[in-house]
């Protein structure tokens, strides 16, 4: 599109995402437009929006995140094995928990067995390289006050 505004530091990008395995299964893609404020603001993978520099509304990236690019590589130490006694009682497997000592930790419910449960705290594609592709669907400038607050908002109000 000739003429489109380029992504750059302090814009904000709105796109279409989906995400593949090496076999290029689709593992994922988003409902609903993604938007997020570009320039290190930690709204999307740093080496997806090191792609997207420069690109204008309709362009098309593909990329492979390794494991480091995208979601981290697998840790073993992120896995606990707790009694479900100390669990609450609609504990199930594919199930999240949260830890009240880590802020923000979310831990997995992967097995249970023998009144135990195995939690896992890697995101489920942690270790793994996955395919990205993006659709840009549009490109603006921030303002002053999504600057401030080092995310996007959205387009009738604040996004908090």
């Amino acid at each position: 599109m000739k003429g489109s505004m380029k992504i750059f530091a302090n814009a904000v990008v709105t796109l279409n995402f989906k995400l593949f395995d090496t076999d290029g299964e689709l593992i994922e893609q988003n409902s609903a437009p993604v938007t997020y404020l570009h320039g290190g603001y930690s709204g999307i993978f740093p080496k997806v929006e090191e792609a997207l520099n420069f690109k204008t509304a309709g362009d098309v990236i593909k990329l492979s995140l390794e494991p480091t690019d995208a979601f981290g590589d697998y840790d073993p130490a992120l896995v606990r094995l707790e009694s479900l006694a100390d669990l609450p009682p609609d504990t199930a497997v594919g199930g999240y928990l949260s830890a009240g000592d880590e802020e923000g930790q979310a831990w997995r419910v992967t097995e249970i067995s023998e009144n135990k449960a195995v939690l896992d705290g890697n995101h489920e594609l942690a270790g793994q390289r996955v395919l990205f592709e993006c659709t840009v669907l549009d490109v603006r400038a921030a303002t002053d006050e999504e600057i401030e607050h080092g995310h996007a908002h959205e387009a009738h109000g604040r996004c908090h």
